[in-house]
Parts: C-alpha cells; sequence; structure tokens
C-alpha cells in the first residue's frame, strides 16, 4: 500500500512535470510569485546528483506533511531507523521520486 501511494504521488508529479519545469501553468501572477517562494519551486536540477538530493527532499518532506507533530515524528525514528525493510521501502521511494525528476530534466539529456 505504501508503494502504491508513493507510485501515484509520483505519477502526479510527473504530469505536472512539464508545467512547473517550464513554467506554463496558467497561473496568475500573484500564483506565480508564491509558488517561486514554495519549497519546491522547480523539479529542474543542473546535474543528476543535484536531482538525487531533490528526490531526498521530498521524501523528507513527505514524512514532515504526513506526521506534523514533531515529537511523535522523533520518538517514531527509532522503530523504522533499525527496520532494514523500512529502509528499504525509503529507498524505493526516494527513487520512484528521482525517476520522476529525471524524466522531467529529459534525463539531463544535452
Amino acid at each position: 500500500m505504501q508503494q502504491l501511494s508513493a507510485t501515484i504521488v509520483c505519477l502526479a508529479a510527473l504530469l505536472a512535470a512539464p508545467a512547473i519545469a517550464q513554467g506554463t501553468s496558467q497561473e496568475s501572477a500573484g500564483d506565480a510569485a508564491a509558488a517561486e517562494e514554495s519549497w519546491l519551486p522547480s523539479l529542474m536540477t543542473d546535474t543528476p546528483a543535484e536531482g538525487f538530493d531533490l528526490a531526498v527532499s521530498m521524501a523528507r518532506k513527505a514524512v514532515t506533511t504526513t506526521q506534523t507533530d514533531t515529537d511523535i515524528l522523533h520518538a517514531l525514528r527509532p522503530n523504522y531507523s533499525h527496520d532494514p525493510q523500512s529502509l528499504i521501502d525509503v529507498s524505493g521511494v526516494v527513487a520512484d521520486y528521482f525517476a520522476t525528476i529525471a524524466a522531467a530534466n529529459d534525463y539531463w539529456r544535452e
């Protein structure tokens, strides 16, 4: 179920990627300014390494958005940080996000 949810989020991001990457969404000037101040103004990165870093940031943001209580978030960390399957699952989510970012960047082709 967790993998399916991550896949759905990635597909939604992939569908939005051309508009985000090219700035072609039909937002008003005010909405565009708000998007620039967003933590994720674009999926565009200069290198695959930057794309991977962005994928990790997206995964972290998904966790903190889902679990807004930082005390609970920190209390649960020992449970998943020592669970090999949880760590493998995180790698899969980051890989899905990275695939989305790579597609948005045309796989960094020149």
